[in-house]
């Protein structure tokens, strides 16, 4: 290969290995903002893990306050339950008592009636 054709050759590969030096210089730049980006994702991520565990501790204050609620609701309805049950007997009971006066009396009338006639 004669001295011209050698130093053009030359001349471009230095041209083309300059080129690859701004393209490793780019990648250099490109691998440090990925290595910034994962970072701040991560930073990212452990603050929703952080707020998803708040959350998920909220609702499980709620299921207990729930859970609560329908154990005094339970409870409520029993009394409720129990209180009805003592009133109608109560009631029960008065209107017998007053039927019961009530054939008394007109079994008296009906005698009353009978001595009249």
């Amino acid at each position: 290969m004669d001295k011209e054709t050698r130093e053009f050759l030359d001349r471009k590969f230095n041209a083309i290995d300059e080129r690859f030096n701004g393209i490793d210089e780019k990648f250099n730049g490109i691998d440090e903002k990925f290595v910034e980006t994962k970072r701040y994702f991560g930073v990212v991520a452990e603050g929703l893990r952080s707020e998803i565990r708040q959350v998920a501790e909220g609702h499980e204050v709620i299921r207990d306050e729930i859970q609560a609620l329908r154990e005094e609701n339970e409870l409520a309805h029993k009394e409720i339950l129990s209180a009805i049950k003592f009133s109608y007997a109560e009631l029960d009971q008065r209107i017998r008592t007053i039927e019961s006066e009530v054939i008394t009396l007109k079994s008296r009338m009906d005698r009353l009636e009978a001595r009249q006639n």
